[in-house]
């Protein structure tokens, strides 16, 4: 009985089902896995919102870069005509201030002595070829063999006058540039080189215009074809005088085109203003120089003298070329006239365009409108 009873309880406990360890960690993936579903799917509802935030936050972006672009692009093509005429003056301009340069390229690389040799033998060729004709003037007395009628516009006003001669003037381009300003100016035309040689052509047909005249400067790598140097004998200088009457038949005024050491000089100066007193020219001082001695030979020739006030734009800037206009409008109030001196730069013409509003106090005039040359 005993042995029954201790199988039956054997029999028993191998019946009672227990769980294992295996079981329990089958349920711990389980569990485990439904965890990591459940995160990485809240988690994918949150990058599907944050990606659509971003995207509608890109479309914002993308739409205000495009109208930008599209206003800047809108804005360029406004712009395009009036920007591609100043890029084409600055290059002309540039073009012309190159073609001076290469005028004088040669005097980099050849002697002082073979470019003096040169220069003579240029000259002689080319006084042979037009040999101007000129009388033998007494030695003792200036005798005028050209007369030129100067007959100015009548001045309408009791205002103060301003006469702006622009000087450097050499083709039509830049004539037709100065044109366009707005109001009575005065160019000054260079005499003809190879390097601008209609300049003369360009300048017969107007109401008034002056010979810009090239003379030594005291530091000048870039000098003109022709310029006078002091020494130059009177003979010489008469037949450039002579020489630019002939191409400049209406011309009555000139001033200097550099010349800070030639006006300095007191010989050359007598020499250059007795043969500009005998073709009937009348000298303009540019004043390049403090220590000129136009004045002086001026009242010794019986010449009014005219000298410039302001220069408009020793620096290619708006505001210190209409500043230096506003001094000349100040002189000309306090005396009754004045005279500024500028070149046709392309900023210098746009100043002078946009600053017509500045001068309605003031009468514009050529310079032979002047008060003191009409009494």
């Amino acid at each position: 009985m005993t042995k029954r009873k201790n199988r039956k309880r054997k029999s028993t406990k191998k019946h009672i089902k227990t769980p294992s360890n295996t079981k329990l960690i089958n349920i711990l993936l389980v569990l485990i896995i439904l965890l990591i579903l459940l995160i990485g799917f809240i988690l994918f509802n949150l990058d599907t919102k944050r990606l659509k935030e971003v995207n509608s936050t890109a479309k914002q972006v993308s739409n205000k870069v495009e109208k930008t672009v599209k206003k800047e692009i809108d804005n360029l093509t406004k712009k395009t005509n009036t920007e591609l005429d100043k890029y084409i003056d600055e290059i002309k301009i540039k073009k012309d201030k190159f073609e001076e340069y290469t005028d004088h390229f040669y005097e980099e690389y050849i002697d002082k002595e073979t470019v003096q040799k040169l220069k003579e033998q240029v000259d002689k060729v080319e006084q042979d070829i037009k040999k101007p004709e000129i009388k033998q003037e007494p030695k003792k007395e200036i005798q005028k063999q050209v007369t030129v009628k100067d007959k100015p516009k009548a001045v309408l006003t009791q205002k103060p006058k301003l006469a702006i001669v622009i000087d450097d003037v050499t083709t039509s381009y830049q004539l037709k540039l100065i044109n366009k300003i707005g109001y009575t100016v005065t160019p000054s035309f260079m005499p003809p080189t190879k390097r601008h040689p209609d300049s003369a052509k360009i300048a017969q047909n107007l109401e008034f215009y002056m010979i810009h005249f090239p003379l030594q400067a005291t530091s000048f790598n870039n000098e003109e074809a022709h310029t006078l140097h002091i020494g130059d004998s009177y003979e010489k200088i008469e037949k450039r005088v002579a020489q630019i009457r002939q191409w400049y038949p209406n011309a009555k005024y000139t001033n200097n085109h550099t010349g800070s050491k030639f006006t300095e000089d007191k010989e050359s100066m007598d020499r250059l203003f007795k043969a500009l007193v005998k073709y009937d020219f009348i000298f303009m001082d540019s004043r390049t120089t403090g220590k000129t001695v136009g004045k002086q030979m001026a009242e010794k020739y019986n010449m009014p003298y005219i000298v410039r006030n302001v220069f408009l734009d020793n620096e290619q800037d708006f505001d210190y070329i209409q500043n230096q206009l506003k001094k000349a409008i100040r002189i000309a109030k306090k005396n009754g006239f004045a005279i500024a001196i500028c070149h046709p730069h392309s900023i210098t013409l746009k100043t002078l365009r946009e600053s017509k509003h500045l001068l309605n106090d003031l009468e514009m005039v050529y310079l032979n409108q002047l008060p003191f040359l009409n009494k």
